[in-house]
């Protein structure tokens, strides 16, 4: 590997980094990350500690756009009960795992609330050094900041103005929007989202037919080939064909041992009787074991 090497098909600045989306589109997702933030359930969901919040949306005076004080937008937060989801932001600082480490991106952290404000008069310099807030203008919404990761349910905390200027932004579906030409709200698809209600109410239950309680269990299929108790319901003969079958296995295997038999006598009587093999001769006693033994009998 030569020092100071080039990339093998290295990335290019001009690569094609963006994609383009309809207006409309953009405007319908940044409509359904809105709503979504004023659900407790999605935005309970994503994470976010606001169990103890007064109401939701949240939305303040006018004059939190004017701090200028760090120390005053945690007093603000404490006195919401907001300042749980921050203590949270806290707890999970820590390093990353894998390479992103050495690529400047060594430290992660989980997100806070969203402050919306209309106008800056101080709030950024006052609440951009707590950890996990994101501050938007609520006249340039970010999708990626109200839904990280595309998942909906950001705990928005709103300031009066920038909360009724929504109206002028986005419309209503009595009026349309001002700012912008020719755009409306999108409508819902359902007027009432309570299925359980909607399903339970008589006349929906009028026409709907009586519930089918009675259990149809399937039958496992066996094969007869294999399984003899189906092939007897299938064909009941086939128990007398076994048995036929098993006797006469029996039958045929009985005269084979008895043939079998026959035939071992027949050659044990014809074969010659074979001679007795001679007892094997004693050996002679050696020089040393008969001196002993007579010298023994001297003694005697």
């Amino acid at each position: 590997m030569c020092r100071g090497g080039r990339m093998f098909a290295p990335t290019k600045t001009w690569r094609r980094w963006h994609r383009r989306v309809n207006i409309m589109q953009k405007r319908y997702a940044i409509c359904s990350a809105l709503a979504a933030s004023a659900l407790p359930a999605l935005v309970m969901s994503k994470g976010h500690r606001i169990e103890e919040i007064p109401e939701l949306p949240l939305v303040v005076e006018d004059k939190v756009e004017g701090y200028k004080k760090t120390k005053e937008a945690v007093l603000l937060l404490k006195k919401l009960k907001a300042w749980n989801d921050i203590k949270k932001v806290y707890a999970s600082q820590r390093m990353r795992a894998g390479k992103g480490k050495m690529r400047n991106r060594r430290r992660i952290q989980r997100r806070g609330p969203c402050i919306i404000y209309n106008e800056d008069n101080g709030i950024i310099r006052a609440f951009r050094n707590i950890p996990g807030i994101t501050l938007l203008n609520v006249n340039k919404l970010n999708l990626l900041r109200l839904a990280p990761g595309g998942h909906v349910g950001r705990f928005c905390i709103w300031t009066e103005s920038a909360f009724r200027k929504l109206d002028d932004l986005y419309g209503t579906w009595r009026k349309a929007a001002t700012l912008k030409s020719d755009y409306n709200l999108p409508m819902h698809k359902m007027t009432n989202t309570d299925i359980g209600r909607i399903m339970r109410s008589q006349e929906i239950q009028k026409a709907l037919r009586a519930p089918k309680k009675k259990i149809q269990r399937r039958v496992l299929k066996k094969n007869p080939l294999k399984n003899l108790r189906i092939m007897i319901k299938l064909n009941p003969y086939a128990k007398t064909m076994r048995r036929n079958t098993i006797l006469r296995h029996a039958r045929n295997h009985k005269l084979k041992e008895e043939k079998k038999a026959k035939a071992q006598a027949k050659l044990a009587a014809e074969a010659p009787a074979a001679p007795k093999a001679e007892p094997p001769a004693k050996k002679a006693k050696t020089a040393k074991a008969a001196k002993p033994a007579a010298k023994a009998k001297a003694e005697a």
